[in-house]
């Protein structure tokens, strides 16, 4: 590209010539009709060499605004060619090419009747270039690995894009009608649109995992059934391949608890399901803990479940609560470390409902043994026998005066809260018996702490050390 020393001058000349009141060029006419000729138009008209020129005008000065904006914005006060680069894509022109950003060009001039300016190329010295020392040679070309993520979370590795790259990323338009301008606004020339990623399991793993829903509704006694029941859950517990389906199993898990609470099969299912997935040591349950409280907490002291009313459907309800409240007590204790608020979550719904009148005996059973299983001895030492004169008062004295028509009800309930208050004392006291003989003092003391109901029972046991913990909760409070 040439242009001559002093392009204002001939075209303020040219402009003054045309007319006086006519508005002057800043661009040499005499380069248009350069142009023109190189390109095979010999005759060009002074009213269309003169609209010519002021055209180039506009775009010149349309692209040195574009590449101002670009200069500002990379907080500069130097004009680059990547400033003019980026203003010709934005104006959506070609860029030109064999300019680089990084090297100063440098203009040399010379005169072949008027002025010409050109690009100076450095000459290199063969001699030097031969006798001088080789470039390094380059590394072999190798493979590693990084941890693209891990359970979701991406980790901070220098392969990894930045917590502010991929923010940048999804400020930037998306699809086939984005406009490349603003990418190029944002400093992105080519942002490069992935599609978005899905979960892919393979044919096995979608095999598996239907026969264990199959084998797991399937309610039909035959023993060749609940053989391949117990088969299916099995797997579940020693697979490594079931981590891939853990989310799938979550999500499975929550949908039947919630849309079958009238099938104790069901739910019993649910729960072992749930065990086995938290007894596998080949996977990683932690992510999905919290998601696996929900269906437990409805198991374990859900309002009503199961649609028989009779005995046996009763004594099904208190061995499914069982269940429920050992799996409240493993996802307490294996997750409250990843988790720290699994812990206190699953306590205060179950020292919530426990405190509720109106609920169901079957969920103070469930709630007295879930606050044991995710608390231990210091949850009941500290958040139950505090509220247990009340809770004797106003709602085990009633449902004992129902009769024979609550008698299993209240047993159940009344040997529960027994068992809470042993577990101060470790397993051991559970399995002795009696050894002592309690004294009127220590009755009288344990009735105003505990009620009557429970003060019986549990002095019944004529254990020293049980009523030695009971007194020192007493003072503790």
């Amino acid at each position: 590209m040439a242009s001559t020393r002093d392009a204002r001058a001939p075209a303020q000349d040219a402009g003054n010539k045309a007319a006086p009141n006519e508005q002057r060029l800043l661009w040499n006419p005499e380069n248009v009709k350069d142009v023109a000729e190189s390109v095979g138009i010999a005759t060009l008209g002074e009213e269309g060499l003169r609209a010519l020129s002021q055209d180039v005008e506009y775009r010149i000065g349309q692209v040195i605004a574009e590449a101002v904006r670009f200069m500002r914005l990379g907080r500069r006060t130097t004009m680059t060619v990547r400033d003019i680069s980026l203003a010709l894509r934005v104006l959506d022109v070609e860029p030109l090419y064999g300019y680089d950003a990084t090297k100063p060009l440098r203009y040399g001039e010379a005169t072949m009747g008027q002025p010409f300016f050109y690009i100076d190329d450095e000459e290199a010295d063969f001699e030097r270039v031969i006798n001088g020392p080789l470039p390094k040679v380059s590394r072999d070309a190798n493979y590693t690995v990084h941890w693209l993520a891990i359970e979701g979370v991406q980790p901070t590795v220098p392969q990894n894009p930045t917590s502010t790259e991929a923010r940048t990323q999804d400020l930037l338009p998306k699809g086939p009608g984005a406009n490349p301008a603003l990418a190029a606004l944002s400093g992105h020339d080519s942002p490069n649109f992935k599609p978005t990623v899905k979960h892919a399991l393979s044919q096995e793993q979608i095999l598996f995992f239907e026969k264990v829903q199959s084998a797991l509704l399937n309610d039909s006694p035959d023993a060749e059934v609940h053989r391949l029941r117990q088969a299916c859950l099995s797997a579940v517990t020693t697979e490594p391949g079931t981590h891939q389906l853990i989310p799938y199993y979550v999500t499975w898990i929550a949908n039947q608890v919630t849309h079958h609470l009238d099938d104790l099969f069901v739910l019993r299912n649910m729960m072992e399901l749930t065990h086995a997935l938290i007894c596998n040591e080949n996977i990683h349950v932690a992510p999905y803990a919290s998601s696996l409280c929900s269906p437990v907490l409805t198991c374990l002291i859900g309002w009503r479940l199961g649609a028989e009313s009779g005995t046996d459907a009763v004594k099904e309800q208190y061995q499914l609560r069982e269940m429920a409240a050992s799996l409240v007590g493993q996802l307490a204790k294996n997750y409250h470390k990843s988790n720290s608020q699994i812990r206190q979550r699953l306590i205060r719904s179950c020292l919530r409902a426990f405190l509720n009148p109106s609920m169901t005996p079957q969920v103070w059973y469930g709630a007295i043994l879930g606050t044991v299983a995710a608390g231990g001895p210091e949850a009941i030492r500290t958040l139950v026998l505090p509220n247990i004169k009340s809770f004797d008062s106003a709602i085990l004295q009633p449902l004992g005066e129902k009769g024979e028509a609550s008698h299993l009800d209240f047993e159940m309930v009344v040997g529960a809260i027994v068992k809470a208050i042993q577990s101060m004392c470790g397993d051991d006291i559970m399995m002795n018996g009696a050894n002592g003989i309690v004294g009127e003092q220590e009755t009288r003391l344990m009735k105003d702490f505990l009620g009557d109901i429970l003060t019986e029972r549990v002095t019944r046991l004529g254990n020293e050390e049980l009523i030695r913990a009971v007194l020192e909760a007493m003072d503790f409070q």
